[in-house]
C-alpha cells in the first residue's frame, strides 16, 4: 500500500502540560497560535479520517476547541504518551483492527506526508503491530550522540533493536574512515540501509487500536528501561515494528525554549 492509499486511520496528538525544560509547551504560542493547533493542523493535512488532540488538562482543551481542533481530556497520571492514547482509543471507541498515527505534540513542522507513509505501513505489514519511521545519518556527531536514537532493521525493513548507542558498531572499521564509508551507503533512497548505513529513528509511530490499548499493560522490557525507549518493549514481548525510511528529517521538534525560538523564526 502507498502513502496516497493510506485513508480511513486516526491522528492522535498526546499533549501534557507538565515540561521540565519547557512549562506548558502544549500551549506555547508559535506565530499566535498554540503549538499544540499547529501539529493538529500539520496531520489535518494527511490523509486521515479525524485528528484529535488527547489532552491532560482543560487548558489544552479549551484551546483546541477555540481553534476548531477535535480534543479528549485524559487522566493526568499516565507514565507516557502511548498510555494517554490508550486511554483515548477507549474513549473514541475505535475498533481493534482501526489505525492509529501517533503525532507527538511538540512536532509542529511534521510533514503531512510522512504521517501518510507510517500509517500505510500496517495495512501493507500485517505481521506488524506497530510502525514508525528512520532516516539516514549523515554526520558523525549525530551517529555518536547518544540524544539521537539509531535503528537497525532486518532483511525485510523491520526494526531489529533501536538504542542510544551508535549501532551498528563496526568493530573493525571505528573512527573517521569507517563513517565516511557509511554516510556514503546512507544517501537517501539507497538500499544499502536495510544493511549497514546508520539510521535516526524519527519518533512518530502507527499502532493497531487493540494493540495500543494492551501495550500499557505489557511488563516493562529491561532493554527498554536500560535505554529509556519505550519501542524496545514491543520488541521484548515479540511484537514487530515496520520502519519507513524517510527521504530526509522531518523539521525541528521543540523541547527547549532555543527549539521554541527556532521554529517560531521557520514559522513567522
Amino acid at each position: 500500500m502507498s502513502p496516497a492509499t493510506a485513508t480511513g486511520f486516526t491522528v492522535l496528538i498526546p499533549a501534557r502540560m507538565a515540561s521540565s525544560r519547557l512549562p506548558d509547551k502544549p500551549l506555547a504560542d508559535i506565530a499566535g497560535l498554540p503549538m499544540v493547533v499547529h501539529v493538529a493542523r500539520r496531520a489535518a493535512q494527511s490523509a486521515a479520517a479525524r485528528v484529535v488532540v488527547a489532552a491532560d488538562d482543560p487548558r489544552i482543551l479549551q484551546a483546541c476547541q477555540a481553534h476548531g481542533v477535535q480534543a479528549l481530556l485524559t487522566r493526568t497520571d499516565h507514565a507516557s504518551g502511548s498510555d494517554r492514547l490508550a486511554e483515548a482509543c477507549t474513549q473514541l471507541g475505535l475498533d481493534g483492527d482501526a489505525v492509529v498515527v501517533n503525532v507527538q505534540g511538540d512536532e509542529p513542522l511534521m510533514d503531512p506526508a510522512l504521517i501518510d507513509a507510517v500509517a500505510a505501513l500496517l495495512p501493507a505489514r500485517p505481521e506488524a503491530s506497530m510502525g514508525t519511521a528512520a532516516h539516514a545519518i549523515h554526520t558523525l556527531a549525530d551517529y555518536e550522540n547518544p540524544n539521537v536514537v539509531k535503528v537497525v532493521l532486518d532483511a525485510r525493513g523491520l526494526a531489529h533493536y533501536f538504542s542510544r548507542a551508535p549501532i551498528p558498531h563496526a568493530r573493525d572499521h571505528a573512527g573517521q574512515s569507517w563513517w565516511q564509508g557509511a554516510a556514503a551507503q546512507a544517501a537517501p533512497g539507497v538500499a544499502a540501509l536495510n544493511g549497514f548505513a546508520p539510521l535516526r529513528h524519527i519518533g512518530i509511530y502507527s499502532y493497531r487500536a487493540g494493540f495500543l490499548r494492551q501495550f500499557p499493560g505489557l511488563a516493562q522490557a529491561p532493554t527498554e528501561a536500560v535505554e529509556a525507549l519505550e519501542q524496545l518493549r514491543a520488541l521484548w514481548h515479540g511484537h514487530r515494528i515496520a520502519v519507513h525510511i524517510a527521504a530526509q528529517a522531518p523539521g525541528p521538534g521543540v523541547d527547549t525554549p532555543a527549539d521554541l525560538h527556532r521554529v517560531r523564526a521557520l514559522l513567522a
